[in-house]
């Protein structure tokens, strides 16, 4: 199956959130209050996919208030955070909105979300993914984390489905 083929069969796109929608830095406040920056048109392609028909999810290890609001902000629903076992719980959304995995995409930067890559047809890594992960990935975007690299993803998947 040709990658445009691939692109065009995901009904389930699910993404690390540090470093494949922020830059993985952090910034901290005298308070001790820690932001994270989001690239709005990674949003806008979250968005419209969502609006394509394709489920979004979101699957991290962090655990954070900060993450809760944006994807509320982008309509995203589900939101698995604290994640440990990458891989029960993209299996386990599989399962939930009732997608094989050749219908499935993940988005990752990092090692730990190579248990994530073991469960889908489509594993994308961001261009500034660590080695072993682009190694693994079947897509590089040519956008690193945090900067284009989703909204990227979301264009080539709808431009592969074609108009309408």
């Amino acid at each position: 199956m040709s990658l445009e083929e691939k692109l065009a069969r995901v009904r389930l796109l699910m993404m690390d959130v540090d470093g494949v929608l922020t830059d993985r830095g952090l910034f901290y406040g005298p308070d001790g209050l820690a932001l994270k920056r989001f690239d709005v048109r990674d949003g806008l392609g979250i968005v419209r996919l969502q609006q394509g028909g394709t489920q979004v999810a979101l699957v991290t290890g962090d655990d954070t208030p900060i993450t809760t609001a944006r994807a509320a902000r982008l309509g995203i629903r589900t939101v698995k955070q604290g994640v440990e076992d990458k891989a029960a719980a993209v299996a386990q959304l599989l399962e939930e909105f009732g997608v094989s995995p050749d219908e499935a995409a993940f988005v990752g930067d990092d090692e730990t979300d190579l248990p994530a890559f073991e469960q889908v047809g489509l594993k994308i890594a961001v261009a500034d993914a660590v080695d072993s992960l682009k190694a693994a990935a079947d897509v590089l975007t040519k956008h690193p984390g945090g900067h284009g690299a989703v909204r990227e993803v979301c264009d080539a998947i709808l431009a592969a489905r074609g108009p309408g």
